[in-house]
């Protein structure tokens, strides 16, 4: 096992986009913005530095627009069109900003004590949760799903207790007493329907529905040792969970049907699930957790250990694929065997400073010749029934390739991110005029 050097240039930060289709990668001497349109190419869309130690950078969809942090002034908040090379807006916060979530409605801001909801169209603060539990890593996800718009967070310093909250109709939905330990990551299914947990133990893993708070899958990541949760995410189809670590090893976890629903399987099958619930609850609580707890699906053994990661599952020409970005500088790409799972194979290697160097994996790939978008290839009909779809503006050229977009990327009336009369009225929102601070 090797360690990889730390990355040349200085990676700080690494995130995908909502629908998983750009990588954003912050650094000391700026940021960069990638599509993920291919196996073989690793395409630049825009690079900037203007902003040195850029340590949050978070991209709208496919859009223009991108939300900046750096470390020159982590209090703000600064929002660019980088196709037009503009800044929209910036705010101002009592505290430093730890970390930004956004979809086609709206952007929160999460400060150590403080949690900011803006409506995205307008920049205008329409909430602000005071007194949160400290929050020193700013953990929180943002469901990307605009009709729901959950927003889940940690209710507990403490514990892994989780508090869902309602960003479009501004209430609290529910809490969730997830884990005994502090939370270490949480995640929403694309449809924002489940939520993923973990705890800062990292052993277990657990899933569930959302608005109703109710259990619905457990996995265990492993038993020997506690670890640091780097990535925790669904796969679009929420077919799939992925957790990354601070080890070497990525766990891949299928969400098939939970035992709940066996009851009601008139097959031996479903007989014998049944019989397996009523034999645990005579068990010591531990033991009957244990039992009910599924093993992974499929697993990466990375390269490399120790170094931040994150990672996501998407689907490049029309096969299913695991990323992971590392903050060594590279992507690694592996392919994902959906029907059988076990290890997946590393199929190319990019560097993320340095886009001219790439290697090829273990095994070499047969692309097809013309790149096929992950949103394109979501869109086409599945056995998982899937919300209609619409034409969308896609900075990456998607519109001119006729790409269809997931309907849940637009809010009601699709906001053109191209044109600055409809997103966001800069007349409302110019630089230094707001302060978001109490």
């Amino acid at each position: 096992m090797e360690t990889e050097p730390g990355g040349v240039g200085g990676t700080v930060c690494l995130s995908y986009n909502q629908d998983c289709t750009s990588l954003a990668i912050g650094m000391r001497t700026g940021y960069r913005l990638f599509s993920l349109s291919s196996v073989e190419h690793l395409d630049l869309v825009h690079e900037s530095f203007d902003l040195p130690d850029v340590y949050i950078v978070e991209r709208l969809f496919s859009s223009s627009l991108v939300v900046v942090v750096s470390h020159s002034k982590p209090r703000q908040m600064n929002v660019f069109h980088f196709k037009k090379g503009t800044e929209i807006c910036n705010y101002n916060y009592s505290a430093n900003i730890l970390s930004i979530r956004l979809n086609r409605q709206r952007l929160v801001v999460c400060l150590e004590e403080a949690i900011y909801i803006h409506n995205i169209k307008d920049m205008k603060l329409l909430k602000t949760l005071l007194d949160t539990p400290r929050n020193g890593s700013g953990l929180c996800a943002l469901s990307i799903n605009h009709s729901n718009s959950f927003l889940a967070y940690p209710g507990s310093s403490s514990t892994g207790e989780i508090v869902v909250y309602d960003a479009n109709m501004l209430k609290t939905e529910c809490s969730i007493p997830a884990h005994d330990s502090p939370l270490a990551a949480i995640a929403f299914s694309p449809t924002g329907t489940k939520l993923a947990s973990a705890s800062e133990k990292g052993t277990v893993i657990r899933v569930f529905s959302i608005p109703e708070g109710q259990k619905l899958y457990e996995f265990r990541r492993g038993m020997k040792r506690y670890v640091s949760i780097n990535s925790l995410v669904f796969s679009t189809d929420c077919q799939f969970l992925c957790v990354s670590s601070n080890t070497e090893t990525v766990h891949i976890f299928r969400l098939e049907v939970p035992l709940e629903r066996l009851e009601e399987a008139s097959s031996w099958s479903g007989y014998m699930g049944k019989m397996f619930m009523v034999a645990s609850n005579y068990l010591p609580a531990q033991v009957s957790d244990m039992m009910n707890q599924d093993r992974a699906f499929a697993t990466v053994r990375l390269g490399f250990s120790g170094h931040k990661n994150t990672c996501t599952l998407v689907t490049i020409h029309k096969l299913p694929r695991l990323l992971v970005a590392s903050s060594s500088g590279h992507l690694y790409i592996y392919n994902v065997d959906p029907q059988d799972g076990g290890e997946c194979v590393l199929i190319k290697k990019h560097s993320l400073l340095d886009s001219s160097k790439s290697e090829k994996g273990g095994e070499g790939s047969a692309e097809s010749s013309a790149p096929t978008s992950y949103a394109a290839t979501v869109a086409r009909p599945s056995n998982v029934p899937s919300s209609s779809t619409v034409t969308g503006y896609s900075e990456d050229g998607g519109a001119l390739r006729g790409e269809l977009l997931p309907e849940h990327e637009f809010a009601v009336g699709p906001v053109q991110l191209d044109d600055e009369r409809e997103f966001p009225p800069i007349s409302l929102c110019r630089r230094g005029q707001r302060d978001a601070g109490p």
